[in-house]
């Protein structure tokens, strides 16, 4: 890794059936992630992801650039849009790229960018692994 470099783009597509699965096993069954009229009529676009669903995207890049999930030492994002999920086949698409803001001693410092249609889903989104 060298300061400034373009880190490849992960490109993970998300499905109702993914939202379902990640409900099941985080405990949160929140209406918004699976009831299209109730996320309507609260103001959302239609069923979303869960932030942290996003974010644990966001960390699976981080884990395939640093090589290894221990090699991850500090994650952090904050949730800028919410994720609109079709009710179809082909779902939604999330892509995370980075760059290398810094490296000090054996660490690397990342800026993460996370896009859904054209939108940044993620602000403030920063990782640091060993270099």
């Amino acid at each position: 890794m060298v300061v400034g470099a373009q880190l490849p783009a992960h490109t993970f597509t998300v499905t109702r059936a993914d939202l379902v699965r990640y409900a099941g096993a985080s405990g949160d069954f929140n209406q918004i992630h699976w009831n299209e009229r109730f996320a309507r009529e609260v103001g959302l676009p239609g069923v979303i992801a869960h932030g942290m669903f996003t974010m644990a995207l966001a960390g699976r890049a981080v884990t395939a650039w640093a090589g290894a999930a221990d090699a991850v030492l500090d994650f952090g994002v904050r949730f800028a849009r919410p994720v609109p999920v079709p009710d179809d086949d082909a779902g939604t698409e999330v892509v995370v790229s980075g760059k290398v803001k810094s490296i000090t001693d054996d660490r690397a410092e990342l800026e993460l960018t996370a896009v859904c249609q054209g939108q940044k889903v993620l602000a403030q989104a920063r990782a640091t692994v060993r270099a």
